[in-house]
């Protein structure tokens, strides 16, 4: 049921308290429900948790539903994210109930006597209008998983070292069944027994185009965030579950994935020959990989530019090199590097020896003439937002430029 006018006066008007105070409140939200249903753990990122990253999404995720709950066409995009994220995780109607009944008493704790019954009552819709709307796409995203809703066992076949600190772990189902096929781009939850004893899930890019027999994923050692002073050098909130499996999975291990889900990917059914131009850096290489991979295979005659950043090595390098002789001309790549080893030679192995710059490019590797082609991006979020804004300078609209922040907030469950 839609809100009043007046209802969503009164949620909007609550705005700014709820700005002013948003981390507040979502801390406050957190640690009564998981005080209260500690198994919600199995679905929380615990760092994330810590480090306060989830708290901020959950914020940025109501306060904008909240001031564009009138005009929510911008958010559809988030909310489709939102919805593979969740059913990437299990996530179930009924953690709805719980989370709108902590997350309101939330509220209701911080604003205090502005939390009136009437307030609470245009609140209480306006959480189940969005929870509606959640549950109703993501329903249509389970009956797209067809017979595979749960969590599914897998061997960990073998794990080949990519660079210093890249791995790719080959996962083969325990059960034999051919696995499902999957648009390159996307990615699995994995999830593993975290040292506090409950499970701890992580969304890793698919690297490697649809096989039936495995999957392949890339993970990159996640060392937290860097503090150091003149004495000793420490990490803060380091990784849990890339470390777990670098460290403590060898092959023969066993974890457990969701289905393949995701809303960056490269429609593998569509048969356009239009250039594509590839742009990663660090951990962005996994699913371009897996793009290029699905493209030469079946379409092997599309133009490809893979244009790549990375400190020192480069990850699937001989395989990359591999692509560009066998496809010639139609797979071109450009590498920057920002350290170089005695051993790189130019034009062999890097292109460019600093951090990347498009400008620097020859504009044919864009295809920037062409108004038909596309742009896929993956890496940090700034790396992201910097590349898009270029292309944006260079006339590419946004509907071709792919991308996804996966910084932006969801509504509770954060991968």
């Amino acid at each position: 049921m839609a809100l009043t006018y007046q209802q969503s006066k009164l949620v909007r008007d609550t705005i700014p308290a709820l700005r002013e105070k948003g981390e507040v409140i979502t801390t406050t939200f957190y640690r009564n429900m998981l005080r209260d249903h500690p198994e919600l753990k199995n679905y929380f990122n615990s760092v994330n948790q810590k480090n306060g990253r989830q708290p901020r999404a959950l914020t940025s995720v109501i306060l904008n539903f909240a001031s564009n709950i009138h005009h929510m066409s911008e958010l559809i995009p988030k909310f489709e994210r939102m919805c593979n994220k969740h059913c990437s995780l299990g996530i179930q109607p009924e953690h709805y109930e719980i989370v709108g009944k902590y997350l309101l008493q939330a509220f209701a704790e911080v604003l205090g006597p502005a939390m009136t019954p009437a307030v609470f009552t245009a609140w209480e819709k306006a959480y189940w209008v969005l929870a509606k709307m959640l549950i109703g796409r993501e329903a249509q995203l389970y009956r797209d998983f067809d017979k595979w809703t749960g969590w599914r066992k897998f061997k960990i076949d073998r794990v080949v070292p990519e660079s210093e600190d890249i791995y790719s772990f080959y996962l083969v189902p325990v059960d034999g069944k051919k696995l499902p096929r999957f648009h390159p781009g996307q990615y699995v939850s994995l999830r593993v027994h975290s040292p506090e004893g409950y499970m701890q899930a992580r969304q890793y890019s698919l690297s490697e185009a649809w096989r039936e027999d495995y999957y392949r994923i890339s993970v990159k050692r996640d060392e937290g965030t860097r503090y150091s002073n003149s004495v000793s050098q420490s990490y803060f909130h380091p990784g849990l579950v890339s470390n777990i499996l670098i460290d403590h999975m060898p092959a023969g291990s066993t974890v457990e994935l969701s289905h393949p889900c995701g809303e960056f990917f490269l429609d593998i059914n569509n048969t356009s020959h239009m250039p594509l131009v590839l742009i990663s850096a660090g951990i962005g290489v996994a699913p371009m990989i897996a793009i290029a991979n699905a493209v030469t295979r079946n379409q092997p005659g599309r133009p490809i530019s893979w244009i790549h950043g990375s400190r020192r090595t480069v990850p699937f390098e001989d395989h990359v090199t591999t692509l560009r002789r066998q496809h010639h001309p139609h797979f071109r790549t450009n590498i920057f590097k920002t350290h170089l080893a005695a051993s790189d030679i130019v034009g062999v192995n890097y292109n460019y020896d600093f951090r990347m710059d498009l400008a620097k490019l020859n504009p044919d590797d864009l295809f920037l003439t062409n108004s038909a082609t596309e742009y896929y991006i993956c890496g940090p979020e700034q790396f992201m937002l910097e590349i898009s804004d270029y292309l944006k300078t260079q006339g590419v609209p946004a509907s071709r430029v792919k991308f996804e922040l996966f910084s932006t907030g969801d509504l509770s469950f954060k991968h």
